[in-house]
């Protein structure tokens, strides 16, 4: 298992790790407070920070999103198993630790998430849980891998999660193409959840400095609210509809900051 403890470089060997270029997974770690992470996660994270002050606080509502979203599907929805895309570094809060009697699969692409993801999973998940390396962009490859489809029964209703996720993959990568994949198997009763970093509100040029300490990661793209609703086209949107992370279905729980959850919207649509 690796750990990086918080800004004293990492405890154990990360083999075949570049410590010195940032990643969006570990800057999120570090945003949420956390430990998982290298100086240059922590310094591009601090050049975001700057930019968007309200980033961390945003981070931290995108989790309690996830929670409402998932404590939903579940208590509401009667959803059982679930398919979380670009799940990224564990932490506290996970799908697994929301709902424990269901079958959750974890999808990420880096090998240093699945590294860490299965050896916290190995005592933890009592069978219920899977750990996939996988790309968003190539849906396939994730649909037929058997620890998917031997594990999760897609004549049955899934929660798809595909939270913080669609902001790192740009048009030009086949977003939309993507989430049409990953939707079309899904069974009458399933469950689209997104949550989206947005433009609206902001000054152009800050959203272009953002993104471009965000590319020092990977590629990202920031999306209108008529952009990021298109992701849920033909979906019964499950009230308040698409709105501002904060006021999907609050339940008290925030960061108590004024304006955090500004810059990112999020909603559920579920498969007529």
């Amino acid at each position: 298992m690796v750990m990086v403890m918080k800004d004293k470089g990492p405890s154990l060997d990360w083999a075949g790790v570049d410590p010195t270029v940032p990643n969006s997974a570990r800057m999120y770690v570090y945003f949420l407070g956390g430990k998982d992470y290298f100086p240059a996660d922590v310094a591009a994270a601090r050049k975001v920070q700057e930019l968007q002050p309200l980033i961390k606080y945003n981070s931290r509502e995108n989790r309690y999103f996830l929670r409402r979203a998932v404590t939903y599907l579940t208590n509401e929805a009667g959803v059982r198993q679930f398919l979380d895309i670009g799940a990224g570094l564990p932490t506290q809060g996970n799908v697994h630790e929301i709902a424990p009697e269901a079958r959750v699969v974890y999808v990420d692409n880096d090998p240093k998430v699945i590294v860490h993801a299965r050896a916290l999973m190995a005592d933890h998940d009592g069978g219920r849980v899977r750990v996939v390396q996988g790309d968003a962009r190539d849906p396939e490859a994730i649909l037929d891998d058997p620890q998917v489809t031997g594990f999760l029964d897609f004549d049955q209703p899934i929660g798809l999660l595909m939270v913080g996720l669609l902001h790192f993959v740009p048009d030009r990568n086949g977003a939309h193409e993507a989430v049409e994949a990953f939707r079309r198997p899904l069974a009458s009763g399933s469950y689209l959840v997104i949550s989206h970093g947005t433009q609206e509100g902001f000054d152009r040029q800050m959203v272009a400095d953002v993104n471009q300490v965000y590319e020092q990661a990977m590629p990202y793209q920031m999306r209108t609210r008529e952009q990021i609703a298109r992701f849920f086209a033909g979906l019964d949107m499950i009230e308040p509809g698409l709105v501002t992370v904060t006021d999907w279905r609050p339940d008290g729980i925030t960061t108590g900051v004024a304006g955090a959850g500004r810059g990112v919207l999020a909603g559920v649509g579920r498969v007529p």
